[in-house]
C-alpha cells in the first residue's frame, strides 16, 4: 500500500518553475509519508505532477514509483496506491499480446494495461486501488478508484482551474492555497451523519472523492466523471446447493488470491466466524508450504473483570480465539490496550482520518494496528462479511424494516442532544439526514421479481454497502495505513458482493440464522462452536476509569473559552448528559457508540477542528 497525490493545470504551467512544483511534489508526498514510509518518487510533466509514498508489498527493487513508459508521442506515467490480486492473469493476456516487461510489480502491469486497452483496463482489475495516471500523448489526467471504496482518493479543483488529488485529505492541505472550511452542509456531515459521510463527499468545502467504481478523466475540457462498475439486480437461479458451492469458491479464492505477497502475511483472528474462516484459509495454504500463520486478537485491558453481556455484544471473544488458534495452530498473539492509551490514541486517529471517526473504536483499532505492524507489514480481516451476508440486527429487526431512515441511526435525538439551539435551528439535521436517505434508496438497482419484503431488504443491503461499509473500509484503510500495515478485506471482493446481491434472504439467513449461508459455505473449515457462534462486534472497553478520564477532558472543553467545538454545544446540556448513567445498550451510531463513544467523538472534532485550523462558515 501506498500514499499518491498530484496536480493537473490546463494551462500547462508546471515546467516554467519545475523547482517550485517538484518542492510542491515532494510536500504533498511528506504529508502522507505515513502510509508509505518505505520510499519516495515524483514526476513532473508540463500539464500533470504525481507524487507516490511506498509500503513496499511486491517487488521491492522493482516497483517504485511514480513509474513512467514511453507512449506513442509522449509519456504514460503512474502514481498507485492498492494491490491488484490477478497480477498473473492479466500479464499473461499482456505477454500474449506482445506487451513487456521490466519488473514483477503490480504497478506496471496495470500501466501498461493501461497503454493497451486505454481506461477499459479497469474493468479487468480484480483489486483494491487509487491510481492517476498521466498521459502526455493527449495531456490527460485519469483519477480511478476501485469499485467499493476500498482505497481512498479526494481532490478539489482551484478557481484557476487546477485539479488537485491525494490518498488523504492532509495532502491536499500541504498546499498553502488550499484551507480547510466546514460550511452548513459540512457541519451536517460531521453532526448529523458522521461518522459515516455522503457518497464523494469530502466534509470539507469544495473538497470532493472520487466514487467508488468511477473514474475522472481531466484535461483542458474540465473534469468528467464516469462509471465503470455498479451492481445490478436480477433473479437468482442458483439452487441452494449451487449457492452453497459458489459462495464458498469465491470466498476461498478471494482469501487465497489476497495472500500475495514479498513479504510474510498475518491475519486478524477475533473467534468469530468472519476472521476464523480467513485465518483457517490463510492457515491451510501456509501449511503446504511447511509454514505457519501468524494471527493477532485484540482485546481491552481488565476487560475479563469488567465485562458486561448484553444484546450486541453477548460473549466475549478471547475464548473462541484461544480455541481458533489452537485449533489451526497458529503463532498467536493475544495483545490489549489499557484506557489511558485509548484516550490518548483518539487524537491520533483524528490525524489518520484528517476528520472526526468513531471514537475509541477507531482509536482502539489504531492501537491494535500499530502493535501488529511490529510483526508483519501485511495483515488479512474478515471485515465487511455483515454487510454483505446480512450479520447485522437492522436486517433482521422489524423495527429496522419498517424504518423509513438509515436502520443504524433511527433515533437523532442522541445527536441534538448536546447541541444548542440556535445551531440546531440553521442545521435543520431531520430534513439532511432525509435526503441523503431517499437520495441513496431511490439508486438501489431493482428487480421486478422482487416481493415487497425482498425489495426492503435488498434496500437495506445497498444502504450497508454504500454507507456503513464504506464507514468501516474508511476506518480500516486510515488506522493500518497511519501505522504502516496494510489490512486487505478478502470479503470485500466485487465477485462476492456482486454474486451475493442477488442471491434472496431466505438463503442469505438459511432457517433464520444471521449469516446462515456463509456459515454452510465454511463447512468443516472450522469447530462448530465457532461456526455457529452468535455474532459478537468489535469490542469495547467496560472499565468505568475509561469513561472517567472521558468526562474529565469534556468538563476541561466546556469551561475552555478557546474549544473551537464550544461553538456548536450547549454548556448546560454537556453538563447534564455528563452526570447521567452511560447506557452500553443503546448505541449512537451502529452497535457501539453508546455514551463513552459519544464523549469520545466530541473530543475528537474539538481537536480536528483545533488541529486543522478550520474556519467555520456557519452563520
Amino acid at each position: 500500500m501506498c500514499g499518491i497525490a498530484g496536480f493537473f493545470h490546463p494551462k500547462g504551467i508546471y515546467q516554467n518553475n519545475s523547482l517550485r512544483f517538484k518542492e510542491r511534489l515532494s510536500a504533498m508526498g511528506a504529508a502522507v509519508k505515513r502510509r508509505g514510509p518505505d520510499d519516495e518518487g515524483i514526476w513532473l510533466g508540463n500539464f500533470m505532477g504525481l507524487s507516490h509514498r511506498r509500503l513496499s508489498i511486491i517487488d521491492p527493487e522493482g516497483g517504485r514509483q511514480p513509474m513512467a513508459n514511453a507512449y506513442k508521442d509522449g509519456f504514460c506515467a503512474i502514481a498507485y496506491n492498492g494491490e491488484l490480486y490477478n497480477t498473473k492473469e492479466i500479464k499473461k493476456d499482456l505477454l500474449s499480446r506482445g506487451c513487456r516487461f521490466k519488473t514483477s510489480s503490480d504497478t506496471e502491469v496495470i500501466l501498461v494495461g493501461y497503454m493497451e486497452y486505454g481506461t477499459d483496463f479497469v474493468k479487468r482489475l480484480n483489486g483494491i486501488f487509487a491510481i492517476a495516471i498521466a498521459d502526455t500523448s493527449c495531456q490527460t489526467l485519469f483519477l480511478f478508484r476501485d469499485r467499493v471504496g476500498v482505497k481512498p482518493l479526494f481532490y478539489t479543483v482551484t478557481h484557476e482551474g487546477e485539479v488537485i488529488f491525494g490518498s488523504e485529505l492532509k495532502a491536499l492541505f500541504a498546499l498553502p492555497e488550499i484551507s480547510p472550511r466546514l460550511d452548513i452542509a459540512g457541519a451536517n456531515e460531521i453532526f448529523s451523519l458522521g461518522p459515516a459521510r455522503t457518497d464523494c463527499c469530502g466534509v470539507l468545502k469544495d473538497i470532493r472523492e472520487v466514487r467508488p467504481g468511477h473514474f475522472l478523466t481531466v484535461n483542458s475540457s474540465g473534469l468528467c466523471e464516469e462509471t465503470y462498475w455498479k451492481l445490478e439486480s436480477r433473479p437468482h437461479t442458483d439452487s441452494w446447493e449451487q449457492t452453497v458451492e459458489k459462495t464458498a469458491f469465491l470466498v476461498t479464492d478471494s482469501i487465497r488470491r489476497q495472500m500475495v505477497s514479498d513479504v510474510p502475511i498475518c491475519a486478524f483472528l477475533s473467534g468469530g466466524l468472519d476472521s476464523s474462516l480467513v485465518s483457517a484459509v490463510c492457515a491451510a495454504e501456509l501449511r503446504k508450504n511447511g509454514r505457519k500463520l501468524t494471527t493477532f486478537s485484540f482485546d481491552f485491558t481488565g476487560n475479563d473483570l469488567y465485562f458486561r453481556s448484553n444484546d450486541f455484544q453477548p460473549t466475549r471473544d478471547r475464548p473462541y480465539a484461544e480455541e481458533m488458534a489452537d485449533y489451526l495452530k497458529t503463532d498467536h498473539h493475544f495483545l490489549e490496550c489499557g484506557s489511558l492509551t485509548l484516550e490518548k490514541r483518539l487524537s491520533d486517529s483524528v490525524l489518520a482520518h484528517d476528520l472526526p471517526a468513531m471514537g475509541d473504536i477507531d482509536s482502539s483499532l489504531l492501537q491494535f494496528c500499530s502493535m501488529v505492524k511490529d510483526h508483519c507489514k501485511v495483515a488479512l480481516t474478515g471485515e465487511c462479511a455483515d454487510e454483505i451476508f446480512g450479520g447485522y440486527p437492522w436486517f433482521h429487526k422489524e423495527s429496522c424494516l419498517r424504518a423509513n431512515t438509515f436502520p443504524w441511526t433511527m433515533d437523532l435525538a442522541p445527536r441534538k442532544l448536546l447541541l444548542k439551539d440556535d445551531f440546531l435551528a440553521v442545521l435543520h439535521m431531520d430534513e439532511y439526514v432525509k435526503n441523503a436517505y431517499e437520495h441513496s434508496l431511490a439508486r438501489t438497482p431493482r428487480c421486478p421479481e422482487d416481493t415487497p419484503l425482498e425489495a426492503r431488504r435488498r434496500e437495506i443491503s445497498w444502504l450497508n454497502l454504500n454507507w456503513f461499509m464504506r464507514t468501516l473500509l474508511e476506518r480500516m484503510d486510515r488506522t493500518s495505513m497511519y501505522c504502516g500495515l496494510e489490512a486487505r478485506v478478502p470479503f470485500a471482493d466485487h465477485r462476492i458482493i456482486e454474486y451475493l446481491w442477488n442471491v434472496p434472504w431466505e438463503m442469505k439467513a438459511k432457517d433464520g440464522v444471521a449469516k446462515g449461508l456463509l456459515r454452510h459455505a465454511a463447512k468443516g473449515l472450522l469447530p462448530e462452536e465457532v461456526l455457529w457462534r452468535k455474532k459478537s462486534p468489535y469490542p469495547k472497553t467496560y472499565d468505568k476509569k475509561y469513561e472517567v478520564l472521558l468526562a474529565g477532558q469534556v468538563r476541561e472543553l466546556i469551561h475552555d473559552p478557546s474549544a473551537p467545538v464550544m461553538e456548536f454545544l450547549d454548556q448546560k446540556k454537556v453538563e447534564t448528559f455528563l452526570k447521567s448513567p452511560s447506557d452500553y445498550g443503546k448505541p449512537w451510531y451502529g452497535q457501539l457508540m453508546a455514551g463513552p463513544q459519544m464523549m469520545a467523538y466530541i473530543l475528537q472534532v474539538n481537536f480536528w477542528l483545533s488541529h486543522y485550523g478550520i474556519k467555520t462558515l456557519i452563520s
